[in-house]
């Protein structure tokens, strides 16, 4: 199949969040399996150096409400060999900011213009249009309307991958989400359990109506996001202070001490909790700061690494110079630093109000850290917990959106972890699983299939 990946960013061309990892990752898996696979993305300030670097690039017409503009697209080559389409214009991209500028809602639009004109331009047109959150959510309806006019397009099935239902765009009164979940062919959404989550009144956004009626006819399906096995390995990962797999694991503790030497925190006779975040309410972290007491009392201590609302910063600020040997913020986006995170902490908390799918967990348990977080969204699906799953068990799950339930979950962590033999089971176990995009992309494969069939095409081979 020929398949177009529509992001608003794309690793390592610019990231902000998951959705970088994924763009970089499911095309790049893809490609392996056959398939002619291309990225379409905005250039961004982080991509300048590459589009400089790339093709020469082709100057596109596009046509806009209020004048006609012009765009550069340049292709470079990205993970995996995949081909990789920077757009940029002056006027809207080229800026530090992937998002939170004022003029969001016209710079996405104007992307969204620019992809059509390459559909029509180019010769290579795509059985699959797969895009991404509300950037690229315009596109489903353009595709149809436009199918009148060009032959061509009728041919493309659009699939529409919600990664977070409550970012719906930066216009109140337009919401592309809606338009995109209506018009697309197929809705994929990033794990099983947000999948049915959103159907319902809590986690639906308002939209769970129309969802429900775009599940009732097979059009919703949930695929679990997969983790860049090859990128995020600790064999090999050169962010960490030493290298282990699973027949090394002992080796695991020299990137704990590294991690608290590097913040300046001593050692400590219970876990080291981390959280690599947005410091957003959605993550939960209130309910680790109203539990904190416990993780002090248990001996732990906290790293915290993110960016976001204020007020929590200044809180764990607070927190910070109240426990100066306990606690750490880090406040910032460093990807570095994260991965020493995941390879020294004990346990790694995830403890959202919902979390659509969450890589953080997988990465964590891919560097032998232990997972405490709430059973909602992929952490449902990826989390097996010790009172359910006995010896194959990876981590602590909780289900009420409480300090109390999250410091429960915690209790039974500490328990385990002062019983070596059980707590090394617990690593072994995560480190074991295959969370990587092999399975992953072949549910993509028979989401791909569907769309076209859904369309009365017969998929290629």
């Amino acid at each position: 199949m020929k398949i177009l990946f529509a992001s608003a960013e794309v690793d390592p061309f610019a990231k902000v969040g998951g959705l970088a990892d994924v763009a970089s990752a499911l095309p790049r898996r893809l490609l392996e399996m056959g398939h002619d696979v291309r990225v379409i993305t905005p250039c961004h300030a982080s991509s300048l150096a590459a589009f400089n670097a790339g093709d020469a690039p082709i100057e596109l017409t596009v046509r806009s409400p209020d004048r006609i503009r012009t765009a550069l697209v340049a292709t470079r080559r990205g993970t995996g060999g995949v081909p990789v389409q920077l757009v940029l214009n002056e006027e809207f991209f080229g800026r530090p900011a992937v998002y939170g500028e004022g003029d969001d809602l016209h710079r996405y639009q104007f992307f969204c213009r620019a992809v059509l004109e390459t559909l029509r331009q180019d010769g290579w047109v795509p059985d699959i249009l797969h895009i991404n959150d509300w950037h690229t959510a315009p596109l489903a309806y353009a595709i149809r309307n436009l199918a009148w006019a060009n032959p061509p397009l009728r041919g493309i099935a659009c699939v529409f991958a919600i990664h977070n239902l409550r970012y719906r765009g930066p216009d109140e009164l337009n919401d592309m989400i809606c338009q995109a979940i209506h018009y697309s062919d197929l809705v994929t959404t990033v794990s099983p359990t947000y999948a049915r989550e959103i159907l319902t009144r809590e986690h639906g956004e308002g939209l769970d109506a129309l969802l429900q009626l775009r599940a009732s006819s097979g059009a919703l399906v949930g695929i679990l996001n997969g983790l860049d096995y090859d990128l995020y390995n600790p064999r090999t990962d050169p962010h960490i202070v030493r290298q282990f797999e699973l027949s090394t694991l002992e080796l695991r503790a020299e990137n704990r001490e590294a991690l608290r030497a590097e913040l300046r925190l001593p050692a400590a006779t219970g876990p080291l909790a981390a959280m690599v975040t947005r410091l957003t309410e959605q993550k939960g972290i209130d309910l680790v700061l109203e539990a904190l007491p416990e993780i002090l009392a248990a001996g732990g201590q906290l790293v915290v690494l993110g960016d976001g609302d204020e007020a929590l910063a200044v809180e764990l600020l607070r927190l910070q110079a109240q426990h100066p040997d306990s606690v750490r913020l880090a406040a910032r986006f460093d990807d570095a630093m994260a991965r020493q995170i995941y390879a020294g902490c004990d346990v790694f908390l995830m403890p959202s109000r919902y979390e659509p799918c969450g890589l953080g967990q997988l990465m964590a348990m891919r560097y032998g850290a232990v997972p405490i977080g709430r059973r909602t969204g992929g952490i449902a699906d990826t989390v097996l917990d010790s009172t359910d799953h006995g010896e194959h068990a990876t981590g602590f799950l909780f289900d009420e959106f409480t300090s109390f339930a999250f410091a429960a979950a915690f209790e039974r962590a500490v328990v385990a972890f002062h019983r070596t033999g059980e707590w090394a089971r617990l690593q072994v176990n995560g480190m074991s699983r295959d969370y990587s995009w092999r399975a992953s992309a072949s549910h993509y494969e028979d989401a791909y299939s569907a769309a076209l069939r859904s369309r009365g095409i017969v998929p290629r081979e």
